[in-house]
């Protein structure tokens, strides 16, 4: 099969685009035919840094396509169903194994290209708000990057549960994002975003912030806190310094909680399926969107991660084998 794959860690360039074997299906996985990759900012952080699970190297967590072979220990998938994946490796490919408990049926209404991109930023952006942030109704939550693809999920679904939504993003993406469901677009580049959370809200703070760019910004992501607040941290895109002084924490009884989604489709799969069952019926009613700001060629993986990290993307980038 076709892949993009590289032998060592890089800028986007060290992309190779090859033949290699085709990945064998478990006792208790699928095979799946791949029609669309959802590229996923841990996939661009793996190729920069990230451990090799073999040379050549397949990265990518998510993917959708149409299951080709079942494993005999399988009995809820059958050949030919549209399916999206969770993975450890391997998406950027034109097949990929995979645990058939870490597949999801996709509904009739939904593309491969938006499905591919559901698992990891929405089953995220749930977790970040409900099971760990425990956001409720009437609340203010603060979204760091709110166009990426794990922002632009936390927006919809924090706004759907009756929150007030801030949201940070670069000055040219602010209207787009009030038509997902932000109140308060934050360009970041231009105002302080600690300051200008407070005087929105009157110097109270937010109750939630989600914080998936780290370093600096997760730092004075706490100041925006109000009294108990919580704050969740979910990646650090910026690779910047991850030493935090947790003494914001401490002086207003607020609260620090790391979310990884891996753990919990491992720990807590049946939550996890039924969980991301209900956001693609509820994608495929229109009721959330995926936003794809872009498509390419998997031959050209190289270009769509140089674009990823150009930062000038709004929501998600997809590579088509």
């Amino acid at each position: 099969m076709k892949a993009a794959v590289y032998y060592a860690n890089g800028g986007p360039e060290v992309f190779q685009y090859e033949d290699v074997p085709d990945p064998v299906c478990h006792p208790k996985g699928v095979l799946i035919d791949v029609r669309a990759i959802g590229i996923e900012g841990g996939d661009v952080l793996n190729r920069a840094g990230g451990a090799l699970a073999s040379k050549p190297h397949v990265v990518g967590y998510n993917c959708a396509g149409v299951v080709a072979e079942v494993g005999a220990g399988v009995t809820d998938r059958s050949v030919g169903q549209r399916v999206t994946a969770l993975m450890v490796h391997g998406s950027h490919a034109a097949r990929a194994a995979v645990p058939a408990g870490q597949t999801w049926l996709v509904p009739a209404g939904v593309s491969f290209e938006h499905a591919a991109c559901v698992p990891v930023a929405w089953g995220t952006a749930h977790d970040c708000l409900f099971e760990f942030g425990r956001l409720a109704a009437g609340e203010r939550v603060l979204v760091q990057a709110g166009s990426s693809g794990v922002g632009l999920a936390c927006v919809q679904l924090a706004k759907r549960a009756g929150a007030t939504v801030f949201a940070t993003a670069s000055a040219d993406k602010i209207e787009r994002l009030r038509g997902y469901g932000v109140d308060h677009g934050i360009a970041y580049r231009d105002v302080d975003f600690v300051q200008e959370v407070q005087r929105l809200t009157g110097n109270h703070g937010v109750d939630l912030v989600v914080d998936s760019v780290g370093g600096d910004t997760l730092q004075r992501s706490l100041l925006c806190l109000a009294y108990r607040g919580r704050a969740i941290t979910v990646g650090n895109v910026s690779r910047g310094d991850m030493k935090l002084d947790p003494a914001p924490l401490s002086a207003g009884n607020r609260s620090l909680t790391g979310v990884f989604l891996g753990a919990e489709a491992l720990f807590q799969p049946a939550r996890v399926r039924a969980m991301l069952d209900g956001m693609l019926r509820d994608i495929e009613k229109g009721a959330l969107k995926v936003v794809v700001d872009r498509t390419y060629p998997l031959a050209d993986a190289g270009a769509a991660h140089a674009y990823i990290e150009s930062r000038k993307v709004f929501g998600r980038v997809v590579l088509v084998p």
